[in-house]
């Protein structure tokens, strides 16, 4: 038996490397890598939830520490196209799904597009990368660059497509307003969010510690492994107190996901791509 195992193996190499891929929890976003700031992953799933009703075209993001870790591919371009099948990202019979990918870890990412899109669409979408995604991650800010360009592949590619127009044959909205302001705009946004968090963060510091009684206490919450459709996850959520030694460790078990179990949840419409998009690196 190990003889003929050996034979299959080196004639079929590839047979014993399977094609994985992750389960998805959401049609709109499913932030493994946790690099999504949760009042933007609130906003921007808004968005995503907007444009299906509107339009019908399925868009989802996906954030991984590494693509590499599932088997059987070799390039990111390889697994986005292998996952947006599995899925079935968009519709099964326009194939207008879009897909966005970033691997933190591997300081790659993707927009797959479905079949349905021209070839003149990679072009914007490799601009979209170049443009909002690639200087947002080149400094660490994740959360910003995946908005940014999320909105932009909206704007230039989703709702473009739906409205049955070619790439740039438009004037965009706001595409009159000053350059300048852009940037303005959306440092606004940002600054938005960490001002709504800090909010956030208030309620927490006015609690009495329960060692000295003082107000102080500072939470950070973080998921160690992220629940799939098999195994629970764990998140360690820890409390000090800015005033005394107090400190609380607690592990707290994530459910296994089920795409049931959540509001935005559901299930793609079996669409499908031959790999069309554009990849970026930072």
């Amino acid at each position: 038996m190990k003889r003929i195992l050996l034979i299959l193996a080196l004639l079929c190499p590839t047979a014993l490397m399977a094609q994985t891929y992750p389960a998805y929890d959401s049609v709109y976003i499913n932030d493994y890598g946790s690099l999504i700031e949760d009042e933007a992953e609130a906003a921007l799933a808004a968005k995503l939830e907007k444009l299906r009703d509107d339009t019908g075209i399925e868009m989802t993001v996906l954030t991984l520490r590494s693509w590499k870790t599932f088997g059987g591919h070799d390039t990111v371009e390889s697994f986005a196209t292998g996952l947006f099948n599995d899925w079935g990202i968009g519709d099964a019979n326009r194939s207008d799904g879009i897909l966005i990918l970033v691997a933190q870890n591997d300081r790659d990412m993707r927009i797959e597009l479905g079949n349905g899109y021209s070839e003149s669409f990679d072009i914007v979408a490799g601009d979209i990368i170049d443009q909002h995604f690639i200087p947002a991650f080149r400094d660490a800010n994740y959360s910003e660059g995946i908005v940014r360009g999320t909105t932009e592949t909206i704007i230039r590619i989703a709702e473009r497509h739906a409205d049955g127009l070619a790439p740039e044959e438009r004037q965009r909205s706001g595409a009159g307003l000053p350059r300048f302001l852009i940037p303005i705009m959306f440092a606004g946004v940002a600054l938005l969010i960490i001002f709504r968090r800090f909010i956030g963060d208030l309620f927490t510091r006015f609690k009495s510690c329960p060692n000295c009684g003082r107000r102080g206490l500072h939470r950070h919450r973080e998921v160690v492994t992220h629940a799939t459709k098999e195994e629970t996850g764990l998140r360690t959520e820890t409390t000090n107190c800015s005033h005394c030694d107090y400190n609380d460790h607690r592990n707290v078990t994530i459910p296994i996901r089920t795409r049931s179990s959540s509001s935005s949840g559901g299930s793609f419409g079996g669409g499908s791509s031959s790999g069309g998009g554009a990849s970026g690196k930072w």
